[in-house]
């Protein structure tokens, strides 16, 4: 039952998941974004510098630009096989996500840029055993983000912004899809948090392109209603009589973690930019989860969602490399890899986040329809490595701590949009 309790921060308070990135990132956030894995930091340019690296904002070609795009998501189904003989698997998961990004004209040596975007989202759906701990398990996002860049010379400029994060999800687990779990819950709840970004650029050459991005640690104080139900579990006095159902508050504050980018680009011949980037994302600040409710809970609740649950998630790497290449005047061509670590120890890990380290391939292209008009699409296929618990090895969960294997979690990402400047 205390494995239950995990599910309000990773559904009300996280930000993606099985799917794009190592926990519940999202990076991918624009045609170039999708088609780079995530390689787009020094070499970002167009509308969505605004969001990548606003440092780069001040040496895109002068007047005002923006984007829109619409990102298709695809999750496939995880599969579980336990110690125990039993068997699970997740739902197919189908997501459109938006995205908007804007840079201003030039003012003196400043430029403004916004972006709007999903940086995480989440949607489990286990169908037999694992409805106990994620019957759904539904997160929604959207970010506001306000950048400015100023360019100090020809060489360096610096920027940075304002992240306003909006976050909703629900969750349901039941209180019979396994003998041994007799309490489930229903829990709703939003949030409003902020927190900000920095950049440099620096243009050592005329071919060689140097960034750095930070984007700040976000505390998610996220508080919602929550109905927790059923009855006495086995093994206790008084084992199935109904327990008196709690309708209420619930409040849990947890982080999102700081990230921080360091890439370099370079460009053979005018037509082939290569980026290498590498990220350090600082999960450690997730040491544990505890809630707090509007009214004491009976000691069966306590038990199961209420006892702090240790976490002790790692930093972890993820390491992207990208090529671009102008095929013609018309055409230009991107294709990039990623290898990104999971933060999730296994001995915390759980249905709702059966998390491993994924490796990540992409392509794209854009065409230049005219001057001020231009179209792309991109797509990006994430596989996660096979999960094995050994017995023991998982010390939060009941059922995992038999032993237990994930597998065949994958991501499809497709992006299409487009970009007008004026």
């Amino acid at each position: 039952m205390r494995m239950q309790k995990r599910l309000l921060f990773c559904t009300l308070a996280a930000m993606s998941s099985q799917s794009m990135a190592a926990a519940y990132k999202i990076p991918e956030q624009s045609i170039n974004s999708t088609a780079l894995a995530g390689a787009y930091v020094a070499n970002a340019h167009g509308s969505d510098a605004s969001y990548y690296n606003p440092a780069a904002m001040v040496f895109n070609e002068d007047g005002a630009m923006l984007e829109g795009d619409l990102t298709f998501i695809q999750l496939s189904p995880i599969d579980y096989t336990g110690a125990t003989g039993l068997t699970d698997s997740t739902k197919t998961e189908n997501v459109i996500l938006p995205a908007f990004h804007y840079v201003s004209p030039s003012v003196g040596n400043a430029r403004f840029g916004l972006s709007l975007v999903v940086p995480a989202g989440l949607s489990k759906r286990w169908k037999g055993v694992g409805r106990a701990f994620a019957q759904e398990f539904t997160l929604e996002t959207i970010e506001i983000n306000p950048n400015i860049g100023y360019k100090i010379n020809d060489r360096f400029s610096i920027g940075g912004g304002v992240r306003a994060v909006y976050t909703r999800g629900r969750v349901e687990s039941s209180d019979s899809a396994f003998p041994p779990v007799t309490v489930g819950r229903t829990l709703k709840g939003d949030s409003w948090d902020f927190g900000y970004n920095l950049a440099l650029q620096f243009k050592a050459t005329d071919d060689l392109d140097l960034a750095a991005t930070y984007r700040s640690k976000v505390e998610l104080n996220v508080e919602g209603y929550a109905k927790l139900f059923g009855s006495i579990p086995p093994g206790n006095p008084g084992a199935g009589t109904p327990l008196p159902t709690y309708e209420g508050g619930a409040a849990v504050t947890v982080p999102i973690p700081a990230t921080l980018a360091l890439a370099a680009a370079y460009t053979f011949r005018e037509k082939t930019t290569v980026e290498f980037t590498y990220e350090r994302n600082y999960w450690s600040a997730y040491k544990d989860l505890n809630f707090s409710y509007d009214t004491a809970l009976n000691p069966v609740f306590t038990a199961a969602f209420d006892d702090p649950t240790p976490k002790n998630w790692n930093d972890t790497n993820t390491y992207r490399i990208g090529v671009t290449h102008q095929l013609n005047p018309k055409w230009t061509l991107m294709a990039g890899f990623a290898y990104d670590e999971s933060p999730a120890p296994k001995e915390t890990i759980g249905f709702e986040l059966p998390d491993s380290d994924a490796k990540i391939y992409s392509i794209g292209a854009r065409y230049k329809h005219s001057d001020a008009l231009s179209l792309g699409g991109s797509f990006l296929y994430d596989r996660k490595d096979k999960l094995t618990l050994a017995p023991g090895e998982n010390t939060v969960n009941g059922l995992l701590a038999a032993g237990a294997e994930f597998e065949n979690a994958r991501a499809y990402l497709l992006t299409v949009g487009l970009e007008y400047k004026f």
